[in-house]
C-alpha cells in the first residue's frame, strides 16, 4: 500500500473517496502533522497501490482487508479520518472496534437510490472525461476558467488547485484499477445505524454537489452520537476548499486541540 507519512505521535491515517489518491489530503497535512503520526494512504487499487489479488465484494470486507493493511504497518487501532468512500470506511473500521476517533467528511452510504446514482454518474462522467489525450487535459488545466470548469462538481473552488495537481488528478482517476471494483461494491450500500464508543465527527460540505448535503440530515438520524458539523462553502472534497477548517475538525475529534 502507497502512503505519505509525516509528523510524529497518535497514528492519524487519512482515507480519500473513489478514484482519488492520498494527494488529497495535501493541504491539510502540514498541520495535521505538527499534532501526529499523519498516514494518508492510496486505497487498494488507486494512486500507486496495486490492486488486491482478490477484491472483496463489500465496503464492510474492503474495511477489513484495509485494516489488515494498516496492522501490517504496525498501526492497529489509529485516529482516522475519510472523506466519501474514506469517510464510510472509517466508520465501518470504528464499529469493527478499530479506530481511537473517525472524523468522516461527506460519508458514502447516506443517499436514497435517486442521490446515489446522482453521485455515481458524477463521478462516472468524470472518469470518461479523465481518458482524454494527456495534452488536451492539461491545456484546459492549464487556466483558472479551466480548472473551474472541470472539478466544479468536487470543490466549490476549484482554481485554489495547481495545473499539475489537477492534471494528475485526473491521470490517477484514469489509471486506478479500483474504480470499477469498488463502484461495483458500493453500489446500493448503505452505512449501518451504529453506535460506538470513540470520539466521531460527522462533516458534510453545504455546496456538496456529489453526495447532496441533505444526506447530512440521515446522518444525523443514523449516527446520533457524532459531533455534526456544516462545513460552510466546501464541496465535496473539503480539504482544498477551506484547509484550516478541515484540519481543526479533525484535531478536535482526535482531542488534539480543544473546540471554539
Amino acid at each position: 500500500m502507497n502512503y505519505e507519512r509525516r509528523g510524529s505521535g497518535t497514528p492519524l491515517v487519512l482515507l480519500h473517496g473513489i478514484a482519488h489518491r492520498w494527494q488529497a489530503w495535501e493541504p491539510v497535512l502540514d498541520e495535521l502533522a505538527e499534532h501526529h503520526d499523519v498516514i494518508a494512504v492510496d486505497l487498494p487499487g488507486f494512486g500507486l497501490s496495486p490492486a488486491p489479488d482478490s477484491w472483496p465484494d463489500s465496503v464492510p470486507g474492503l474495511a477489513a482487508l484495509l485494516g489488515s493493511y494498516l496492522a501490517s504497518l504496525g498501526v492497529d487501532r489509529p485516529h482516522l479520518a475519510g472523506n466519501s468512500l474514506g469517510g464510510a470506511l472509517a466508520i465501518e473500521l470504528a464499529a469493527a472496534g478499530r479506530a481511537r476517533s473517525v472524523t468522516a467528511l461527506s460519508p458514502l452510504g447516506l443517499g436514497t437510490t435517486t442521490e446515489s446514482w446522482w453521485g455515481f454518474g458524477v463521478l462516472v462522467e468524470h472518469r470518461v472525461l479523465s481518458f482524454l489525450p494527456e495534452a488536451a487535459i492539461r491545456r484546459v488545466v492549464a487556466t483558472p476558467a479551466g480548472r473551474r470548469l472541470s472539478m466544479a462538481m468536487i470543490m466549490s473552488t476549484p482554481d485554489r488547485l495547481t495545473p499539475e495537481r489537477c492534471a494528475g488528478d485526473a491521470l490517477a482517476m484514469r489509471r486506478g484499477k479500483g474504480f470499477r471494483p469498488v463502484a461495483r461494491m458500493t453500489r446500493g450500500y448503505q452505512l449501518p445505524a451504529v453506535t460506538v464508543d470513540v470520539p466521531m465527527t460527522i462533516g458534510w460540505g453545504d455546496r456538496d454537489r456529489i453526495l447532496l448535503p441533505r444526506q447530512a440530515i440521515r446522518a444525523r438520524e443514523r449516527l446520533p452520537g457524532a459531533r455534526h458539523l456544516t462545513l460552510p462553502r466546501c464541496g465535496h472534497v473539503p480539504m482544498g476548499d477551506n484547509p484550516s477548517l478541515v484540519a481543526r475538525t479533525i484535531l478536535e475529534t482526535t482531542g488534539a486541540v480543544v473546540p471554539n
